[in-house]
């Protein structure tokens, strides 16, 4: 029950309160049995006038708890140990009370020492003295609702971190959904990208085993040398189709891998892409069509050779196959800020927005693959990696039956343009050619693969003057070394028993092969011939399958550094 006091209305009109009649007060006056009763009692207790709010009594554990002695509290109104914001309230509790209530709530009490406490109120009417009072009982309940108000926040801030955890719970199972979709998605792509490896590989083989069982097929019926030709021709082709697609692959798997080597340097702009425009002007010219350059040799960029050609012989080809007979594509040079553009023109179909978005996924080649162009669709995701590995950018602007421009953006070189050197007349030219004259040369060529070696001898019958040792292990190889001493070596890396790179190791050992030139041949071989060379210590590095000019080259560079070398 509220203990506010009850104020008394101003008004003259005011109806008088309703009182409940004289059995339901308690008199207590002169009652030695309450005197007990009250002061035994361990709650505080005390009694006020409901007309003045005046205290009218107030036992000693009242006292205690709250501060004051009794006769402080005879001297107060219950409006003093209530704080004063609270005083309206009391008075409209203690007025609107109805006489019969025994609990009204929880309700603020000041101590003495200014410490405000909570306190659940058991009060009754009663007659005291022959006042018209209010007995009332004051339970703390102080700890209890502080209690209660810290399990609430508890609560709350439990509630608050579920919500919490609930919404960190949605975004990690929308993540794992998202990445549960992309690994399906790679998984599919995965699958796509394996199944079509596997068509443009079995294409090219097919064209290869093909037409050499047609050059083997009847024995006892020579075929015409027209024949001849025209079989091997269409070999070579598949050949050197199969070899790109491969090489393309092993570009792809190490520009994902991270493990593409790069030698950046200030280069000549013009002059790699006239060395690609030469490259690809054989194949534009039997279908007429002409390649127009930029003749700016200022133009510097900082870039690896090799792999810049890779890049613009891609986008040249590309322009070329894709151009109609008698087209123009031009090639267009300018300086954007720290950069450098050049932009290959083409007059083709150009594309759409949704094939441009499909420019980079291998294999695709945005519903051409039915078209008599040969391609695999690697090449510009090759390409695309290459740029941005050299530090640059490359994009497309297409319009469909207009053609299309690819562009490729790389560093500008601060570097100027260095002094052409002028050559000695009398020194000797870096190569006499496959055709030179060589007499009293020997080679020794060692591969585990017997069909290897049988190319070898033929490749080296070309050259006259050449006597040829073969080995079919390292090991033998070694032997054949130290006994015949070779003017020159071409092994190959891999090979069983002993491997090439052991092979070099005990001929380099040995004083009397040390200086041997060695040609190593791999399929393994990456990166440029001479970095290779620096690494695995032999005279030249080419890679498998090999082209004949260059062995031959090779061969013939070695010979000549065996001849100068002292002794």
């Amino acid at each position: 029950m509220q203990d506010g006091p009850r104020a008394p209305d101003p008004s003259p009109a005011a109806a008088p309160r309703p009182r409940e009649d004289a059995r339901a007060r308690t008199p207590v006056d002169g009652d030695e049995r309450y005197r007990q009763l009250f002061e035994s009692n361990p709650l505080p207790m005390w009694i006020y006038d409901l007309e003045t709010l005046r205290f009218l009594d107030v036992n000693e554990v009242a006292c205690a708890r709250y501060g004051w002695s009794r006769d402080e509290f005879l001297a107060m109104s219950i409006l003093d140990i209530r704080p004063p914001e609270d005083a309206p309230a009391v008075q409209d509790s203690v007025r609107d009370t109805p006489a019969s209530v025994f609990s009204s709530g929880v309700w603020r009490h000041r101590l003495k020492n200014g410490e405000i406490i909570l306190v659940e109120i058991r009060s009754h009417e009663m007659t005291f003295m022959g006042r018209h009072g209010r007995f009332v009982c004051p339970i703390d309940v102080t700890q209890r609702m502080n209690d209660a108000a810290r399990l609430a926040r508890h609560a709350e801030e439990l509630e608050e971190r579920v919500r919490q955890r609930t919404a960190e719970l949605l975004v990690s199972n929308r993540e794992l959904a998202q990445a549960t979709a992309q690994a399906q998605q790679a998984s599919i792509a995965k699958s796509r990208f394996l199944s079509t490896v596997s068509h443009e590989l079995r294409t090219p083989l097919n064209a290869i085993l093909g037409f050499a069982q047609l050059l083997t097929l009847n024995r006892d019926q020579a075929l015409a040398a027209s024949q001849q030709a025209s079989y091997g021709q269409h070999i070579v082709d598949a050949g050197k189709h199969l070899l790109d697609l491969i090489n393309e692959l092993l570009d792809l798997a190490a520009i994902e891998a991270g493990k593409t080597a790069l030698a950046i340097e200030a280069l000549e702009l013009g002059a790699v892409l006239g060395d690609c425009v030469a490259l690809i002007r054989p194949i534009a010219e039997p279908r007429g069509i002409a390649l127009r350059t930029f003749d700016d040799r200022t133009v510097r960029v900082m870039s690896d050779r090799t792999r810049l050609k890779q890049v613009l012989i891609n986008l040249l080809s590309n322009a070329v196959k894709y151009s109609p007979e008698d087209a123009v594509v031009d090639v267009a040079c300018q300086h954007l800020g720290d950069n450098v553009r050049l932009s290959v023109i083409d007059h083709g179909a150009g594309m759409t927005p949704q094939q441009v978005d499909a420019l980079y996924q291998p294999f695709n080649r945005l519903g051409r693959e039915a078209g008599a162009t040969q391609g695999s669709g690697i090449g510009l995701v090759v390409s695309k990696g290459l740029v941005e590995l050299m530090g640059g950018r490359i994009g497309v602007d297409s319009v469909p039956g207009v053609g299309s421009t690819f562009w490729i953006e790389l560093p500008a070189s601060a570097e100027r343009p260095a002094a052409v050197p002028v050559l000695d007349a009398a020194a000797p030219a870096a190569s006499t050619g496959p055709g030179a004259a060589a007499p009293d040369v020997t080679v020794l060529c060692v591969d585990d693969d017997l069909l290897s070696l049988r190319l070898l001898e033929n490749v080296l019958a070309m050259r006259p003057g050449v006597q040829v040792l073969t080995a079919s292990n390292g090991r033998i190889g070694v032997e054949l070394a130290r006994r015949h001493l070779p003017t020159v070596i071409v092994m190959d890396n891999n090979m069983p028993e002993m491997t090439g790179r052991e092979a070099r190791e005990l001929l380099r050992a040995d004083p009397s092969t040390a200086a041997i030139p060695i040609i190593a041949l791999s399929a393994n071989v990456t990166g440029t011939p001479g970095a290779v060379a620096g690494v695995e210590g032999v005279f030249r590095a080419i890679p498998k399958p090999f082209e004949v000019g260059p062995v031959l080259e090779a061969i013939e560079d070695a010979v000549k550094a065996a001849r100068r070398r002292p002794g």
